[in-house]
């Protein structure tokens, strides 16, 4: 199965930890106040957006969409950070 899908087939198992959620909050400039589902589930449009590119290099997926970079281990499905890119640089 191609590694697009495979995550697609399992974002109900997507988390994160507390020290994943404050480096996303960070990162993305989100409000202090969202929860960690809040987050997941704004971590999951992105994901989902069809114009976001989708790979897996070693043991980490990588999502990209505009300028924002998330990426999630593929062993457990926990996000481990998302940040924004210099759209100048390399993404991968």
């Amino acid at each position: 199965m191609e590694d697009t899908q495979i995550l697609l087939n399992s974002l109900e198992k997507l988390h994160t930890t507390d020290m994943g959620l404050i480096r996303i909050k960070k990162n993305l400039f989100l409000n202090e106040s969202l929860t960690i589902k809040e987050v997941i589930d704004y971590c999951i449009n992105i994901i989902t957006n069809n114009r976001t590119l989708i790979y897996k290099e070693g043991k980490n997926f990588y999502c990209i969409l505009n300028n924002i970079k998330i990426t999630i281990n593929s062993y457990n499905y926990g996000i481990i950070t998302a940040h924004i890119v210099n759209k100048r640089s390399k993404i991968k």
